[in-house]
C-alpha cells in the first residue's frame, strides 16, 4: 500500500520538492520497496516502531521546505492535489492552512460520508470539537505553523490529527477547497481509529485545551461543553461494556471541569 500511497505522489501534476518516506520499523518487505525508487525519495527508517505521531514528527524535521503535506500509507493524492491547493494558496496568500474535500472508499468501493463530517473554511475552531473533520492526508500548511501550535503530540495513540487541528484552528483561519482531492482507502489491514476508543484521546486533548490555550470565552465555553458531553457518552459506554476503571476516569475529568 505504501508503494501505491508514493506513486500517486510521484504522479502529481505539480510535483513536491522533496518526498520523504517515513519508515516506522516495518516488519515487511517495505525496505526493498523503497530502495526500488532509488534517489526519487528519501528514506527514513525507525528501527522500533515509534507511533504515528513520532514519525510525522520525524518527517516534518527532516523537510527543507517551507510548505508541507503528508500522505498517510493507505491514502491516496488524486493527480492534481497539489497543484489544485497551490493555486487556492496563491489566490489567498492570507491563509498558511489549505485542506480538501475528500472521497472514501471501503474495499474499492465509494462509501457515502455523513452530514458530521462537512467541512468549512475559516475560523473552523467550533466545526473541529466533535470530531477529526481534517485529513491529515488532504493538508498542505506552511512550517510556521508548526512553530506556533507545535508538533504531533507524540504521547497519544490516535486523535493525534484531532488534538493538532484543535490547537492550529484556534489561532489561524484554514482554507477548504471543496474538491474530492485525495482518496481515503479502508479495508481488512489495520487501523489506528479501529483499534483505541477515539473518544479517550479526544477528552485528554480537550482537557490540554482546557488548561494551556489562551482561548477566547466564547471557544473556552463551546470546550467545555463538548468535554462534558463526550466524558458522559464514553462513561456510559465503558459502563455499558464493563469498564468500570475506565468509566470512573471519565467521570472525575467531568467533575473536575473547571466552570
Amino acid at each position: 500500500m505504501v508503494c501505491e500511497a508514493l506513486e500517486s505522489v510521484l504522479q502529481q501534476t505539480r510535483p513536491p520538492r522533496e518526498i520523504i518516506v517515513v519508515d516506522d520499523g516495518s516488519q515487511d518487505d517495505t525496505p526493498a520497496r523503497l530502495a526500488a525508487y532509488g534517489d526519487r525519495i528519501r528514506v527514513i527508517r525507525q528501527e522500533q516502531p515509534q507511533g504515528v505521531s513520532a514519525a510525522r514528527n520525524r518527517g516534518i524535521a527532516a523537510a527543507t521546505g517551507e510548505w508541507l503535506a503528508f500522505l498517510d500509507s493507505d491514502d491516496l493524492w488524486r493527480p492534481d492535489k497539489l497543484a489544485r491547493q497551490c493555486a487556492a494558496l496563491r489566490e489567498h496568500p492570507e491563509y498558511l492552512v489549505c485542506y480538501s474535500d475528500e472521497e472514501w472508499r471501503r474495499h474499492g468501493n465509494w462509501m457515502n460520508q455523513g452530514k458530521k463530517h462537512r467541512k468549512y473554511s475559516g475560523w473552523i475552531y467550533p466545526r473541529c470539537l466533535p470530531l477529526c473533520i481534517i485529513s491529515p492526508s488532504s493538508i498542505l500548511l506552511h512550517r510556521n505553523v508548526f512553530a506556533q501550535a507545535g508538533l504531533f503530540d507524540e504521547g497519544l495513540p490516535a486523535c493525534e490529527d484531532y488534538d493538532l487541528w484543535l490547537r492550529i484552528t484556534w489561532q489561524f483561519p484554514v482554507l477548504f477547497l471543496p474538491e474530492r482531492l485525495i482518496i481515503k482507502q479502508a479495508g481488512d489491514w489495520p487501523q489506528l481509529s479501529q483499534q483505541h476508543s477515539l473518544d479517550r484521546y479526544r477528552i485528554i486533548a480537550l482537557q490540554k485545551m482546557l488548561t494551556v490555550a489562551a482561548l477566547s470565552e466564547t471557544d473556552r465555553a463551546a470546550t467545555r461543553d463538548m468535554l462534558m458531553q463526550k466524558c458522559r457518552i464514553y462513561a456510559l459506554g465503558c459502563r455499558k461494556h464493563g469498564s468500570e476503571t475506565e468509566a470512573a476516569w471519565a467521570e472525575t475529568v467531568r467533575q473536575k471541569i473547571d466552570f
